[in-house]
C-alpha cells in the first residue's frame, strides 16, 4: 500500500486535515511520503510531539541529510546560512540569548502602552473612515499592527514602514507569483543589510544597534549573520500575526454569545479568547520538523538514524485526550496545566511568544471596545482561506460596522 502524502489538505476553510484525527485514533506516529517522494515519520499526539521537541537526540538544522523539507522552495531555503531556529544546542542558546532581552516578560510589559498606541492609532483612522462601506480589515488593520510593532523593535525609520510593510505584504500573501515573492524578500534582506550598516555607523536604541554593538563590534557574528538574525525576526512571525488577527475576527463572529462575552466584558473575556484561538487554529503549522540524530523510539516506532520527522502541532492542539470536544471553539473551556502548542514547544518554543500574545490581547479588547457592532461584508463560506495545503490564513476580510 502506498503511502500518503503530505502535507494533508484542509477539507474546507480553517479545519485541519481529516486526516490527523484518523492517525490520533489508529497510528499516532506513521510515515508519509514528501513532495520529492521521499519518507519521513508523522507524529500527531500531544504527549509524543511534546517528546519530540525536547529531545537533542532529534536535530533541527535543515542541512542534515534526511531533514523533512515540504516543497523546493524549503529544500533551497535550507541551504542559507542558518539562524538560531534552525540551530542545535549549544549554538541554539549561544544565538538565541543575543535578542532575547528584548522579549523578555519585563520588557514586553513595558512595550504594552506603545502596542496599545499603534493599535488605537489605527482604529481610530478606521473609525474616522467609517464603516457603512465595505474595507479590507487585514489591509487596514491586522497587517499594520505586528508590522509596526516589529518594525519599532529592529529600529525601522517610520519613513520606511510602508515600503516594507508592502514589501512584507507580496512575501507573504500567497497571491504573488514566485518571481515577486523572491523580488520582495531580497529587497527586505537588501533594506535590513542596509539598516546593519547605518546602526554601525550610528547606534541607536534598537535590535540592531543592540546585536551591532554586543556582537558584530566584537567580532562574535559578521554583518551577514547580524542582517539573517533581524531578517528572521521581521519576517518569522508577521505572516502568522497577521493570519491570527483575521482568524480570531471570523472565528468569533461565528459565536455570537462569545462574542457578546468579549465586546461587554473585554478585561475578563480576552485573555481566555486568545488562549483558545492560539488552542484551535495553529497558523504556523508546518515548521516543527526534526531529523533523527541516532536510532530513537516515539510512540512505539523505532525511528533510525537520518529519518525526518513532521510534529503536527495542529493536530496536538485537537487531540481529544488533552482538550475535551476539541473541535469546539470555547473561551470559556476549562484549564488546567495542560498547554496548546502554537508556539512550539521545549528550547525552541517561540522566542516572541510573550509579544504575540500581548499584541494580539491588546488587539482584541481594542477592537470590540472601540468597533463593537464590526461584521463581515460577505458570507462565511466566502472567505478566502489560504491554499488547503498550506499554513492556515486569511489574506484579505471584508468587513463593514
Amino acid at each position: 500500500m502506498s503511502l500518503p502524502t503530505f502535507p494533508f489538505a484542509r477539507p474546507k476553510g480553517a479545519e485541519p486535515p481529516v486526516e490527523y484525527a484518523q492517525l490520533r485514533a489508529k497510528e499516532p506516529v506513521s510515515q508519509v511520503q514528501l513532495f520529492d517522494g521521499s519518507i519521513a515519520w508523522l507524529v500527531v499526539k500531544h504527549k509524543d510531539i511534546r517528546s519530540v521537541l525536547t529531545d537533542n537526540r532529534l536535530s533541527k538544522e535543515r542541512s542534515r541529510p534526511g531533514f523533512p523539507e515540504l516543497s523546493a522552495g524549503g529544500k533551497a531555503a535550507a541551504k542559507n546560512k542558518a539562524t538560531f531556529v534552525d540551530m542545535d544546542p549549544p549554538q541554539h542558546m549561544q544565538q538565541r540569548s543575543m535578542v532575547e532581552p528584548l522579549f523578555t516578560k519585563a520588557h514586553i510589559e513595558s512595550m504594552r502602552p506603545h502596542i496599545q498606541q499603534t493599535v488605537d492609532t489605527l482604529l481610530e483612522t478606521i473609525v474616522k473612515e467609517g464603516g457603512s462601506k465595505p474595507f479590507d480589515i487585514v489591509e487596514k488593520f491586522a497587517l499594520p499592527v505586528p508590522s509596526y510593532i516589529i518594525y519599532g523593535i529592529l529600529g525601522v525609520p517610520f519613513k520606511d514602514i510602508a515600503y516594507l510593510t508592502n514589501q512584507a505584504a507580496i512575501r507573504s500573501n500567497g497571491s504573488a507569483t514566485a518571481s515577486e515573492a523572491g523580488t520582495a524578500n531580497a529587497s527586505l534582506i537588501s533594506y535590513i543589510n542596509n539598516l546593519v550598516t547605518l546602526r554601525a555607523e550610528t547606534l541607536q536604541d534598537d535590535l540592531i544597534s543592540l546585536l551591532v554593538k554586543t556582537q558584530l563590534i566584537p567580532g562574535h557574528l559578521t554583518k551577514d549573520d547580524v542582517t539573517s538574525i533581524a531578517f528572521l525576526l521581521l519576517v518569522a512571525g508577521n505572516a502568522t500575526m497577521v493570519s491570527m488577527i483575521a482568524l480570531g475576527i471570523v472565528e468569533l463572529l461565528q459565536h455570537a454569545d462569545q462574542h457578546a462575552l468579549c465586546v461587554s466584558q473585554p478585561d475578563k473575556w480576552t485573555r481566555p479568547f486568545v488562549e483558545e484561538l492560539c488552542r484551535f487554529h495553529t497558523a504556523s503549522a508546518l515548521a516543527t520538523k526534526r531529523v533523527a540524530k541516532e536510532d530513537v523510539v516515539i510512540g512505539g516506532k523505532t525511528i533510525k538514524k537520518g529519518d525526518g520527522i513532521i510534529a503536527a502541532t495542529q493536530s496536538g492542539n485537537r487531540d481529544e485526550d488533552v482538550f475535551p470536544e476539541p473541535d469546539v471553539f470555547d473561551i470559556r473551556r476549562k484549564r488546567g496545566d495542560e498547554e496548546a502548542l502554537g508556539f512550539g514547544w521545549g528550547e525552541h518554543r517561540c522566542v516572541a511568544e510573550g509579544l504575540a500574545r500581548a499584541e494580539l490581547e491588546i488587539v482584541f479588547a481594542s477592537l470590540w471596545r472601540k468597533i463593537p457592532t464590526l461584521k463581515l461584508a460577505i458570507p462565511f463560506e466566502e472567505v478566502k482561506y489560504s491554499p488547503p495545503k498550506k499554513d492556515v490564513g486569511i489574506s484579505e476580510l471584508p468587513v463593514v460596522f
